[in-house]
């Protein structure tokens, strides 16, 4: 089976570069200084970024469900927050 080349990194490796691209883009977008051109290029590129972003965090959810349970994935359950732990919540 052939492995991916070293140079080829995932989604889940690639999230945080993603992330800050995203925030440095939607910084840019705020700042109401791009033409209408410019917006929609920033727009359409944050878009792509959005579900990288998004790509990644649903890999990273599967590889925890199927570290916590190999057997039955889909029956693992969702981290409880800090305030539900507290509040005795479940």
């Amino acid at each position: 089976m052939p492995r991916k080349a070293a140079t080829e990194a995932s989604p889940v490796a690639d999230f945080e570069k993603s992330l800050d691209a995203l925030e440095d883009l939607v910084e840019k977008m705020e700042q109401g200084e791009m033409s209408l051109e410019d917006s929609l290029a920033a727009y359409e590129r944050g878009v792509g970024l959005y579900r990288s972003c998004q790509t990644a965090l649903e890999q990273a959810e599967l590889r925890v469900r199927l570290l916590s349970d190999p057997q039955d994935p889909a029956g693992a359950q969702p981290f409880q927050d800090a305030d539900s732990a507290r509040n005795g919540d479940v």
